[in-house]
């Protein structure tokens, strides 16, 4: 089935959620209602994309996902950014949060690449 593989063993899917779901932990009781919808929401998408991705049979449909899975990442973090410096969120929280987005997206960076090259040597075959 096209090489399909379990998005639940991607450790950059684990790592995601994970990420996701702390983010719904420290926005919690937010105040600012329509930020902590926001940034929840990209948050939710990388994991999300993700799973949908991987659940695509040809290289290209899950190249695809996974590109809005990274550019969710960017996202995020640049919420992360700016929540941090409107003091919307602890910096004991957004920093590590920057930091696990630039890992995760270097680790879509890389599923891509692979995914690419595996479509590649396919068709030379």
């Amino acid at each position: 089935h096209g090489g399909c593989v379990d998005f639940e063993k991607l450790e950059v899917w684990r790592r995601s959620a994970r990420l996701s779901a702390n983010l719904y932990k420290a926005m919690a009781g937010h105040r600012d209602w329509s930020f902590r919808d926001q940034i929840t929401r990209s948050g939710l998408s990388i994991p999300s994309n993700i799973a949908e991705g991987m659940s695509r049979t040809g290289a290209r449909d899950k190249v695809r996902f996974l590109l809005i899975a990274k550019g969710s990442c960017a996202e995020l973090r640049t919420q992360l950014y700016i929540g941090r410096e409107a003091d919307l969120l602890e910096a004991a929280f957004a920093v590590p949060a920057v930091k696990e987005t630039r890992e995760i997206a270097a680790m879509l960076a890389s599923l891509i690449n692979t995914i690419r090259a595996q479509a590649a040597a396919d068709k030379a075959k």
